[in-house]
């Protein structure tokens, strides 16, 4: 935990390790920035922390226009803690807020109502109701500064209710009309509405620190299921391509290894429906683990001499989730070929294929009623009738052991499952000598030692 002496001194070195993982405002201007914001350092006494952006909102201040704090990356402490905080960060992110208001949220969470509005109030300075208006508005400004759709559109596409609410949100947070917002962008957006979207919604998709691209790349091209994935180019400009399931329709993702310019992956989105943006956004940052704390994982396993040098060659190492955790777990289970099998048979075609794209994955209720392996059969029921979750708040405890009830799920399978399909940073799924040393995170150990057998390496014992 960091005090307030701490976070200034931070804030005086733009220590960019720290973005995201608070945000300070300055009383005398009104404004809330990240840590490394590169405006001139302001007087102790005027500065205000807050842990996220929506409690800087709820203060009044609104957000900077050089450093814009709405796109950092998010907290990497989410991905870490597993209580009821932290779960519900995840499924905020995930959109459940906009789609089930905060009675689902809390539903999902097994708690009431009041007692998440109490805990991330009182936590986070800032209930889900706020928290969902910040990503709103983010996802309201990547909206209209990268697509010509009109205004009415982009409200209802950011989950706001109504075109007033989205009007005053934007004019309380940036301080500008929607459209001041986007004319500021100077994209000169020009062309019909399907011409602005058919190319897909460019994003620069933040992370902190060093990231290991071509490791990352590298992993996902040896699992390529055809039809739902594909990676193309040579080494060191390769895109990455994959079909999204996602609650309102369908989507496409292209995520670039070559990112120059600044800390971030650059990625287009196609959606058949714009109000998946914010879910579909936040699964792509799952898979490529894009809200890691790298300097924490890298310190700490770098002070074992096993993983030394398998951290010095490859700084910034991601542990990657998964666009669908559902899908992850059906993958692990069956394997590469039998998964794409799957998609061959089961797997719903797109209404508008793109080059090698042409499914989405077969959803577990398709699957509870057609496959022929029991094992199979046995998870996708038990992922279509709710006794197994794997969604974004699910949690990892109870999942692994309702997983480890199945047939043909051993404790090796199940702790992959945990490790991909729900993001657990801390997972050893094969009983690695000396792996408790690496706690709290094996999982990226478990990373850095196959990178390294991938790469033909030694790996000191």
């Amino acid at each position: 935990m960091m005090d307030e002496r701490t976070r200034y001194e931070a804030v005086s070195s733009r220590d960019a390790r720290f973005d995201g993982a608070f945000f300070f405002a300055v009383v005398t201007t009104g404004i809330y920035c990240r840590p490394s914001c590169p405006a001139v350092t302001p007087k102790r006494a005027n500065v205000r922390f807050y842990p996220t952006a929506a409690a800087a909102q709820a203060g009044g201040f609104r957000a900077c226009r050089r450093c814009r704090p709405d796109a950092v990356p998010g907290s990497a402490e989410w991905n870490v803690r597993a209580d009821v905080v932290g779960r519900a960060m995840r499924l905020i992110g995930d959109g459940v807020v906009d789609r089930e208001g905060v009675p689902g949220l809390a539903g999902r969470l097994g708690y009431s109502a009041r007692q998440v509005q109490r805990q991330l109030n009182a936590e986070l300075g800032a209930g889900p109701v706020a928290l969902a208006r910040a990503q709103r508005s983010h996802t309201a400004r990547v909206l209209l500064q990268t697509t010509p759709l009109p205004v009415t559109e982009i409200a209802f596409a950011a989950g706001f209710a109504s075109v007033r609410q989205f009007n005053d949100t934007i004019r309380q947070i940036y301080a500008r009309t929607p459209s001041a917002l986007r004319a500021e962008a100077g994209t000169g957006l020009g062309g019909g509405r399907r011409e602005g979207l058919r190319a897909g919604i460019p994003l620069r998709l933040a992370h902190r620190g060093p990231y290991a691209t071509a490791a990352l790349f590298d992993l996902l091209a040896a699992e390529v299921v055809d039809r739902i994935e594909e990676v193309a180019g040579t080494p060191g400009s390769r895109t990455y391509r994959r079909t999204l399931r996602l609650p309102y329709g369908s989507g496409l993702v292209a995520v670039d290894e070559a990112s120059p310019g600044g800390p971030w992956l650059e990625a287009r989105i196609q959606l058949t429906d714009l109000r998946d943006l914010t879910t579909a956004v936040q699964r792509v940052r799952r898979l490529f683990d894009l809200d890691a704390d790298p300097y924490a994982v890298d310190e700490a396993l770098a002070a074992a001499p096993r993983l030394a040098p398998l951290v010095a060659t490859r700084p910034g190492l991601r542990s990657p989730g998964a666009a669908d955790p559902e899908e992850a777990a059906v993958r692990t289970l069956v394997g590469r070929a039998a998964a794409g099998e799957l998609v061959e048979r089961y797997g719903k075609a797109l209404d508008v294929p793109c080059g090698g794209l042409t499914h989405v994955f077969p959803e577990p209720g398709v699957l509870a009623g057609s496959a022929e392996d029991p094992a199979l059969r046995a998870l996708a029921t038990a992922l279509a009738d709710g006794r197994l979750r794997l969604d974004a708040g699910a949690d990892r405890d109870e999942a692994e052991e309702t997983l480890l009830t199945l047939p043909g799920i051993g404790r090796s399978t199940a702790a992959l499952i945990r490790m991909r399909a729900l993001g657990d940073p801390d997972v050893d799924p094969y009983g690695t000598p000396g792996a408790e040393r690496w706690r709290p995170w094996r999982s990226y150990a478990v990373r850095h030692l196959e990178a390294a057998d991938a790469a033909g390496a030694a790996v000191p014992s």
